[in-house]
């Protein structure tokens, strides 16, 4: 396959990707947030004596913090790779405008194309570990939302913010 127009299309597609698991971790991050916040605003330092608000807090903090690092791991993935490549912009940013100019210039389209399928692999693994880190991060979001549950409710309890159980 040496169609350029074929190989930069499929290039495209896969950079189309990149805003689409961009979204997810952003909205994710904002969602971890707010979880800690309100965590935090239903706590005080008493509550921390008592076993049955402590550990489903410090539950739902831990995965929280997994969560977070693998959004972190989403964020910044490997760079490595594409070595000497025109197009990765890791390896461009290595040159100086005069370098880079002279060696597009020079590059045979051959080459060019060869540079380009490279690419396509190198961002298709970049994609797939960023996916693979927002997809743990969504999953333990999802594991802290129940110990999460049970702090609120265990915190509302201790302060008597349940209507039902005012005496």
């Amino acid at each position: 396959m040496n169609d350029m127009e074929v190989i930069q299309s499929q290039l495209d597609r896969v950079l189309g990707f990149f805003p689409r698991i961009e979204a997810r971790i952003n909205g994710l991050f904002a969602v971890n947030t707010t979880i800690l916040t309100v965590g935090m605003l239903n706590i005080s330092a008493g509550d921390l004596k008592l076993w049955y608000v402590y550990v489903p807090g410090a539950v739902a903090v831990i995965a929280l913090l997994l969560s977070y690092y693998y959004l972190f791991r989403a964020n910044f993935p490997d760079m490595r790779g594409g070595e000497g490549s025109l197009i990765f912009f890791a390896e461009v940013q290595k040159r100086s405008e005069a370098e880079y100019l002279d060696e597009l210039l020079r590059c045979s389209d051959d080459d060019y194309c060869k540079d380009l399928i490279g690419q396509v692999w190198r961002n298709s693994q970049i994609l797939c570990d960023k996916y693979v880190s927002a997809k743990k991060a969504i999953v333990f979001t999802c594991v802290a939302l129940l110990p999460f549950f049970v702090f609120l409710s265990a915190t509302a309890t201790v302060h008597a913010r349940i209507p039902v159980l005012k005496v």
